[in-house]
């Protein structure tokens, strides 16, 4: 048994002190599991009896845009002082009395959507979003209204149910699912949010019929994953849209047909880039996909859909207090509106799958990953995102 069992442990993490701050690499105190819950290299609790937790050792974590758009003080659920971070991977360190469904030394990926198969979200097949743990999830806690966290005599917040971006974390085991010990964990640890999304999104959320035709805006890793997604379900035209033309050649790697950067259409005066897509792509897509959280780009997306049945799906996160517009005409002439989250999946039960199509060669993972840091240059990880130069950067805790 780890000599750190019922011990608070002392780690390395990545500190958010504040919005529109660089991120601080502190030494933090992570409390012990208390009963039913567990030490992971990730965090989240809960008082239901039935839910529990455990610790983790985190050994690799991504950056995300969802981290940087908290981080940039656009969320309007942001807490600070936080340790941020929820795609990541790890290994069970300890488990808290009443834990059955792991053990010490599992591998395992959080889960920023659980799945407590109990309640009225999980056992309706329409939606993942369980709600066991949404409140107290939201407000940076455990379920019991406390954190796990601890810098300089301070509370930390907890992230997503998961801040892996701390050597250790607290979660509940039904933010946490146990994936094949074969899979490499730096590579699966990005499954904890931007591929399953967006290749869920596809397959799940809308699913896209053999012979479609798709257009995809934003083409980082979310968006790319959604055309793998469509590619996957066999879509006859995939059109990637992204303002950067470096972009295009990745796109078209993971499937897209061909890529347009509005900037370069030559529109008529008075006529919408969206107007153009109609024009030009035989009266729109069966299905659109936005994947950058503009709503102007939300609006362009449902409007290029195709009259009487095209579908557009909003991927993306819009910054706080900002709506969508559209003319209600657009959906009464046949065009569907939709929004997805982790994809669609039922996370506990799905992640383990898509961890056996990735060991199987039906998923790529490893072609997401364009950068790898220690956790020590996480800032540095940050600015690529920022700059568009990465699709995602995967951060180690151990130096080789």
């Amino acid at each position: 048994m780890s000599s750190t069992v019922g011990q608070v442990i002392n780690c390395k993490a990545a500190v958010a002190w504040s919005a529109k701050s660089p991120l601080s690499i502190e030494t933090i105190q992570v409390a012990p599991p208390k009963a039913h819950e567990v030490r992971v290299k990730v965090s989240e609790q809960v008082l239901n009896k039935s839910i529990y937790f455990k610790s983790l050792k985190i050994l690799y974590t991504a950056v995300c845009h969802t981290d940087a758009y908290t981080l940039d003080g656009h969320d309007p659920e942001g807490l600070f002082p936080v340790v941020l971070g929820h795609e990541g991977s790890g290994i069970v360190e300890s488990v808290g009395e009443g834990v059955t469904g792991f053990s010490v030394g599992d591998h395992v990926v959080p889960l920023y959507v659980p799945q407590c198969k109990e309640c009225e979200y999980c056992k309706n097949p329409k939606t993942n979003l369980c709600q066991k743990i949404r409140i107290s999830q939201g407000n940076g806690f455990m379920p019991d209204g406390t954190s796990r966290f601890t810098c300089n005599g301070k509370q930390l917040f907890h992230f997503m149910g998961c801040s892996t971006f701390s050597e250790y974390t607290v979660v509940a085991d039904i933010s946490l699912c146990k994936v094949n010990p074969e899979a490499p964990l730096e590579k699966v640890s990005l499954l904890g949010c931007g591929i399953s999304t967006g290749y869920g999104a596809v397959l799940n959320t809308c699913k896209v019929e053999e012979g479609s035709t798709v257009a995809v805006w934003g083409l980082g890793a979310v968006g790319l994953a959604v055309i793998m997604g469509a590619k996957a379900a066999g879509a006859k035209r995939i059109i990637g849209i992204d303002l950067i033309e470096s972009k295009f050649e990745s796109a078209k790697f993971f499937g897209a047909t061909e890529c347009i950067n509005p900037k370069t259409v030559q529109l008529a005066e008075g006529k919408s880039f969206q107007a153009w897509l109609v024009d030009n792509f035989d009266g729109g897509f069966d299905y659109t996909f936005e994947c950058i959280g503009n709503v102007h780009t939300m609006r362009q997306a449902l409007e290029a859909a195709h009259k009487g049945w095209g579908v557009s799906c909003i991927i993306g996160v819009a910054g706080a207090g900002q709506e969508i517009s559209t003319r209600p005409f657009q959906l009464v002439t046949g065009r569907t509106w939709k929004g997805t989250a982790f994809g669609g999946w039922k996370s506990v039960d799905s992640v383990p799958k898509l961890v056996e199509d990735y060991l199987n060669k039906k998923l790529l993972i490893d072609e997401f990953i364009t950068h790898r840091y220690h956790i020590d240059e996480i800032n540095t990880a940050f600015d690529v995102l920022h700059k568009g130069e990465s699709l995602r950067s995967v951060l180690a805790f151990e130096k080789k």
